[in-house]
């Protein structure tokens, strides 16, 4: 997907192959907004405020805050895209480009559906042990290949054992490194990560990987044509970021998080289509969008981990604890 002439380095837009909350409605850039603003007031509104979108798409969060930060806020944002597709036309200049986080962050990190684009090993529990599961590159074919390394069985053993002879893993300890790398940027803020997810008590036994292409489910051949993806384990995530400086740490669900942060899918009053239909239209809209986002069987049901540096949780996700 990140070599040359890969997925993303030819600069497919993740819109036009699957549906994420940045493109169902620009609310949920708006809840981002409302977090970063309460990052700000817990910062002590620096003179430079950093908002690092990670694995940013086509900067759909970034120009929303943009577009609605109140004066003094953007006259003190700095924004920057962390991205290997190409800069989209139309991006506005005080957006920097780039394709690894700065190395020192005052502010809101956010990676919303980025881990589970970080390349893993996925391994099969054989009669001798786990074997690394090999794939041919061209046609999708797999076979079992050697044992683990003594570190990936060691991150097995504690976050995604294997009991019975096909039984899958995806091994995540790419995603925390990863992670870990991000948290470790931080000075002071907070670091969201949003994705597909799962914890050790509730791991799919035979794993997660999925091709996405146009739309629809696809194989997924490692050949550049489609995305390549896998369910992110946040729980080992959060361990890792605790180990590379968080302070507090919440791991929830997007449902959550979203009604923490003032959206609601809740419906208008069926007599304001009486008084003022218009009004009632557009509140009807904003609640199905709203419902989207926080369905528990869809985007609602995302993973959300927060972890702060050098203060403590927001507000609204201190609440969730």
């Amino acid at each position: 997907m990140y070599g040359d002439g890969g997925f993303y380095r030819r600069g497919e837009r993740p819109a036009e192959h699957f549906r994420t909350s940045v493109h169902a409605s620009p609310r949920f850039a708006a809840a981002l907004a409302r977090l970063l603003a309460e990052v700000d007031a817990l910062l002590g509104r620096p003179d430079r405020l950093d908002l690092v979108d990670v694995g940013a798409g086509c900067g759909g969060v970034l120009t929303h805050v943009l577009e609605t930060a109140a004066p003094d806020l953007a006259a003190r944002l700095n924004p920057v895209a962390v991205e290997v597709a190409p800069r989209p036309g139309g991006m506005p200049p005080a957006v920097a480009w780039r394709t690894d986080p700065p190395e020192s962050i005052t502010g809101l990190v956010v990676a919303n559906e980025w881990l589970d684009n970080v390349p893993l090993d996925v391994v099969e529990q054989a009669p001798d042990g786990p074997r690394v599961v090999l794939v041919d590159p061209a046609t999708g074919v797999e076979r079992p290949g050697p044992a683990p390394s003594p570190e990936d069985l060691e991150w097995l053993e504690r976050w995604w054992p294997l009991r019975e002879p096909g039984d899958r893993a995806e091994i995540g300890r790419p995603r925390c490194a990863a992670w870990a790398s991000v948290v470790g940027r931080l000075d002071r803020g907070l670091a969201v990560a949003i994705d597909y997810s799962h914890t050790r008590a509730a791991r799919p036994v035979y794993g997660t990987l999925t091709g996405y292409r146009d739309g629809a489910t696809v194989p997924a051949v490692p050949d550049g044509s489609c995305d390549v993806t896998a369910h992110v384990a946040l729980d080992a995530c959060a361990t890792a970021g605790e180990r590379a400086g968080a302070t507090a740490s919440l791991l929830t669900t997007q449902r959550e998080a979203l009604h923490a942060l003032g959206v609601s899918g809740a419906r208008p009053p069926i007599d304001l289509a009486h008084r003022d239909p218009r009004a009632y239209l557009t509140a009807l809209c904003t609640a199905g969008e709203a419902a989207e986002l926080t369905d528990p069987h869809g985007l609602g049901g995302f993973g959300w981990l927060a972890q702060a540096v050098g203060m403590p949780l927001p507000p609204a996700l201190e609440g969730l604890r």
